[in-house]
Formats: structure tokens, C-alpha cells, sequence
């Protein structure tokens, strides 16, 4: 097993006892709930007359099925609308602070976490999502969980859980022009597959990981899940401590953070730390990243053919096979000229300020294309105020975007942003598993922000890298 790693000193730290099973009981330092998963929770503490232990510990946003374009209440889909009642009316009892749609906090709640100085180093952080390992750029061990372990936080202010071995993952070097975050995190699921993370959480190390801001760390952290692995997570150092520096949390209480700095450094993987693997990665290597298939491990350069399932592992290949089927492409041929009908900027993947300023340098000054429907969706109320008060709104509009509020939208179809049909859509989202868009026939193909925006404009896959150079001469 691991030994002298972040994650081992903060799962030792934050251990409540050993349980019978196996298992480790630890405290939680964040509790996340949003309208969908939280429900169900509230309703079985209700029915053992139990309240919320650690309300000032427990925080709650509305992303999933809020719409984006009129959020006039009542929401005009009835579930929806319930959903939402609901939650104002738990939290409201409980005490719980609620980053509500009129508060202009509200967003998508591995948004809201880190840019409200919610989420701090060492902690640890729970949440019913997948991708709650959005939270580990900051150097906290962050888990999605379920239901029945909702409750359990809610009502003990604590999760059960088996700690798992740690993998490192080196990205040595420096990305080139057009690649980023989005394809490093793309490369690694391809290499190591969807499920080659289970019984691991990942460390990500090396130079091009230390060398990215923490949007771009949140965006490798948020897609662990998508590996297979239980977390991931970077190590804290000062871009990590500048970023909190200025969020609601420290901004006006600097010897607080000072404080707190002190154990953030504290946790710190040992330079000697044992990890259970390593594998590393030449991010010089690396190249704009778009899947071809239905999940995120059935990725490719751009220039890169598609692979023939025949050569791939023999567990992989029917799997490549109805993937090819359903995406309608063919092995040997590259993604560059692969038609789209949407493009899609936002998810709890891509949709911060600096992902939006990426794509609008791509898109200013050109159209979208006239075949393409294409849609902005903010991360939060905060970025979309941000993005507004640099003009991005106005780049993105006078192109032909549709620029929206702040929700999880299209990423996984909970509410009207949908595909229809067989369309094709170039996004920024984590997933493309058939129907996740909300169309079974839909077509969904995975990239960074700078890449959905060339796609917008030209209608199909293309090269980001090819307009830059434009845009330079």
C-alpha cells in the first residue's frame, strides 16, 4: 500500500474508526447536495424524525434540472419544478446555506464549490455526483457518493468507505499550441481505459500538471470517475493558495488563510512517498484529443486514424465495433471532417471563465456555421456575470452562439437542452455514453473548448490548431 501520500495523510487524518467490514468511518469536512440525488436522503431522515448534524457544513445548489433559458418559476417541467421545491423546503428547515438561483451564486456545484473558497486542501469532500473528484485539484479527497450515504452524511456528518491504492501520474514536459487540460485527461483514460482505475485514486504530478492554472487541474480531477479511478487529485502549491487567496473564504480574512496555509503544506505528498503504480506521460507529445466512439476511453488525436477493432484487446472489440456502428465512422479514417449539427460549451468540465475565454478567442470575429446549432452554458451565475463584464457574451452572440444561464444543460439532458434525433454534437462535457444527451440515436463526440468552438464554426471536427496559425499570420 501507499505510504507518505496526500492521500494517505488526509484519509489518516480525517479516520473516525475502523468498522467491522473493512471498512474506514471518516469525517466529512464538505457535504455538496444539489435537487437530484438530495431528496430521497432528507425524506428517510424525516422518517426517523432525525435532523441534519453538521448544517454549517453542508451546502446546496440547484444544476441538474434547472433550465437554462427561462428560469421563471414555476419551471414549466412539473418535475422539475418539484425537484426544486423540494430542496428549498430541506434546506430552508435545516439551515443549510443554499447558493439559490436569485442569490447570483448558484451554478453547477463543482463550480460553486471551489469558486466561493468552499473547497480547501486536506479536506475531505463528499457529494451525490460522479464527478465530485472535480474537488481533488485542490488538493482534497473528494468522492461521489450515493443515496443511502447522503443520509449517512447528513445524519452523522460521516461516509463509510475502503480506502483504495494510489497511482501516480506524471505529465512531464510542456503542451503544445491547441492542447489542454481537456486532452491530457482524454489521453490518460485512452491509455489506461474506463475501468483501468478501479481500486485506485490518481495523484496527477509533473511538470505540465504543475504548470496549469487550477481550472485546467479541476477539468483532469473532474474526469477520474471516467478512468474508473475513486479520486484524483494535485497536490497543493502556491497556485492552489492564490487561487483561495481570493475567493469569498480568505478574501477579506487573510491571517485565516494564512492559518490554514500552514496545514495545506503540511499535507503535502512526501518527496519519498511509496505510490502502489506510476505511469507517465509526455505531454510534449500530445495532440488535440476528440473521442469516436461511446465512452470517453474511445478517444484519438486528431490526426490520428481510428483504430481497427480487430487490433485492439480482444475484450475491447465488440465494444469498438458497436461503437463505430453507432457514430457512423469507419476505422483508418481520422475525426477531421466528421460532421456536426451542435456544439455545446459548459458542463462541470468545461464551463469556467477561462474555458469560455479559450473558445471566444476561437470564434471572434467568425460565424458559426450555418448548419450548426450552438449553445453557451455558464458554469455558474459568477462566471456568466465574469464572462459578461469581458464582453465574451457579445463575441459569443455576434458568431450565432445561444448564450444561456448557468445549469448542467445538455451534458446530460435533465431538462430541454437536448439532442434530437441522430444529431451530432461537439462537447465540452465528460461523457458520451448513447443517449446521455438525451437522445438515444444522438451522437455525442468529446473535446476541449477551443476545439467545440472550431467545430461551430466550421461545421465538423477540425484541428483547432490549424486556426490559431491562421489567426497568427
Amino acid at each position: 500500500m501507499s505510504e507518505g501520500t496526500l492521500y494517505d495523510s488526509v484519509w489518516d487524518r480525517h479516520r473516525v474508526t475502523d468498522l467491522p467490514t473493512g471498512q474506514t468511518q471518516l469525517f466529512v469536512g464538505l457535504h455538496l447536495i444539489h435537487e437530484v440525488t438530495s431528496p430521497q436522503a432528507f425524506g428517510m431522515l424525516q422518517e426517523r424524525d432525525m435532523e441534519v448534524a453538521y448544517p454549517d457544513r453542508t451546502h446546496a445548489t440547484v444544476d441538474h434540472i434547472v433550465p437554462t433559458a427561462d428560469q421563471s418559476r414555476p419551471y414549466g417541467d412539473d418535475s422539475a419544478e418539484e425537484m426544486m421545491a423540494e430542496l428549498e423546503e430541506n434546506v430552508q428547515e435545516a439551515g443549510i446555506d443554499f447558493s439559490h438561483p436569485d442569490s447570483g451564486d448558484q451554478g453547477i456545484v463543482h463550480v460553486i464549490g471551489p469558486e466561493q473558497g468552499l473547497t480547501q486542501p486536506g479536506m475531505t469532500i463528499v457529494c451525490g455526483d460522479s464527478h465530485t473528484a472535480t474537488h481533488g485539484a485542490f488538493g482534497a479527497l473528494a468522492f461521489g457518493i450515493g443515496t443511502s450515504q447522503i443520509r449517512d452524511v447528513l445524519a452523522t456528518g460521516t461516509v463509510a468507505m475502503e480506502k483504495q491504492d494510489v497511482r501516480q501520474i506524471r505529465v512531464t514536459g510542456e503542451l503544445g499550441a491547441g492542447v489542454s487540460a481537456k486532452d491530457v485527461i482524454l489521453e490518460i483514460i485512452r491509455r489506461l481505459g474506463t475501468d483501468g482505475g478501479v481500486g485506485y485514486v490518481y495523484e496527477y504530478a509533473g511538470e505540465a500538471i504543475e504548470n496549469m492554472g487550477m481550472e485546467g487541474r479541476m477539468s483532469i480531477c473532474n474526469m477520474s470517475i471516467e478512468g474508473g479511478a475513486r479520486a484524483g487529485y494535485v497536490n497543493p502549491d502556491e497556485t492552489t493558495f492564490e487561487y483561495l487567496r481570493e475567493t469569498d473564504a480568505f478574501r477579506d480574512d487573510p491571517d485565516k488563510f494564512e492559518r490554514l496555509k500552514t496545514y495545506w503544506e503540511s499535507i503535502r505528498s512526501d518527496e519519498d512517498a511509496k505510490y502502489d503504480d506510476v505511469v507517465e506521460i509526455d505531454g510534449d507529445e500530445l495532440e488535440p484529443m476528440v473521442t469516436w466512439g461511446t465512452t470517453p476511453g474511445q478517444g484519438v488525436g486528431i490526426t490520428e486514424p481510428i483504430p481497427e477493432p480487430d487490433e485492439l484487446p480482444e475484450a475491447k472489440r465488440e465494444t469498438a465495433r458497436q461503437a463505430q456502428e453507432h457514430m457512423r465512422v469507419e476505422p483508418g479514417e481520422t475525426m477531421a471532417g466528421y460532421e456536426i449539427d451542435v456544439a455545446f460549451l459548459g458542463s462541470c468540465t468545461n464551463a469556467r471563465l477561462p474555458d469560455l475565454r479559450q473558445a471566444a478567442n476561437i470564434v471572434e470575429g467568425r460565424e458559426v456555421h450555418d448548419d450548426v446549432r450552438a449553445m453557451v452554458v455558464p458554469g455558474s451565475q459568477r462566471v456568466k456575470a465574469a464572462a459578461e463584464r469581458e464582453g465574451l457574451d457579445e463575441v459569443f452572440r455576434e458568431a450565432g452562439f445561444d448564450w444561456r444561464n448557468a445549469g448542467c444543460s445538455m451534458c446530460l439532458g435533465m431538462n430541454d437542452d437536448q439532442l434530437d434525433g441522430d444529431e451530432v454534437c461537439a462537447s465540452s462535457s465528460n461523457r458520451n455514453f448513447v443517449g446521455r444527451q438525451g437522445s438515444p440515436e444522438g451522437r455525442t463526440v468529446l473535446m476541449s473548448p477551443e476545439m467545440v468552438a472550431a467545430a461551430a464554426v466550421h461545421g465538423e471536427v477540425t484541428d483547432v490548431r490549424e486556426m490559431q496559425e491562421v489567426a497568427k499570420a
